[in-house]
């Protein structure tokens, strides 16, 4: 089965990709959703996360407030370095679980939708690495302006995030998603066809 990496960084339009790559017919493993799902309650991460983080961070149904855990993991570089020793093992796990069960299942090609591909040297399991490329300002606009999230702390994701630079620089693929919704669907129709090529 053909492995398809695609990262982007927070704001680039990456899940509206793999949105149109799964339209297109490829299964996707996100690694966003493979996250929420760790932390389901009375699962050991969310416990661990409870641990170290605050055991308020979880309510009497046992769910946990991710706005909060957002708050305090990313205030510093230590503190977001103590939530990823946590979770990305168990991220990792669990989206290879399922990526061997797409696989099993006879699918020639899949998606795993990863932000941290590059950072964590995911991108050397994969057989084609995708990124999607916006401007920095671009990506902090759509995200408060369309997300409501605070300008400071998306700036504090960017710059904890490999550089744009480095991103292309490392991808076999680089989707340009500065321009309009058809410009992004034409360019992920090219993709396809190549994905195609290489999955017969």
């Amino acid at each position: 089965m053909l492995r398809i990496g695609l990262t982007g960084g927070i704001g680039s339009g990456k899940s509206t990709v793999a949105a149109l790559l799964a339209e297109a017919g490829l299964p996707v493993v996100d690694a966003d959703q493979v996250a929420r799902d760790i932390m389901d309650p009375g699962s050991p991460v969310l416990g661990k996360v409870a641990e170290v983080f605050g055991a308020d961070l979880v309510d009497e149904k046992g769910v946990l407030n991710r706005a909060e855990l957002a708050r305090r993991a990313f205030a510093t570089k230590e503190q977001t370095e103590k939530l990823n020793a946590i979770t990305h093992p168990a991220i990792r796990t669990e989206a290879e679980r399922r990526l061997n069960e797409l696989e099993e299942a006879g699918a020639r090609a899949a998606v795993y939708d990863m932000p941290l591909l590059f950072e964590l040297g995911l991108d050397a399991a994969m057989d084609l690495n995708v990124a999607v490329d916006t401007d920095a300002e671009v990506r902090v606009h759509r995200l408060v302006e369309y997300r409501g999230l605070d300008e400071g702390d998306v700036r504090n994701r960017i710059a904890r995030q490999v550089s744009d630079e480095e991103r292309r620089r490392k991808a076999d693929v680089v989707i340009d998603n500065n321009g309009t919704p058809e410009r992004l669907r034409r360019q992920v129709n090219t993709l396809c066809e190549r994905i195609n090529a290489f999955s017969l």
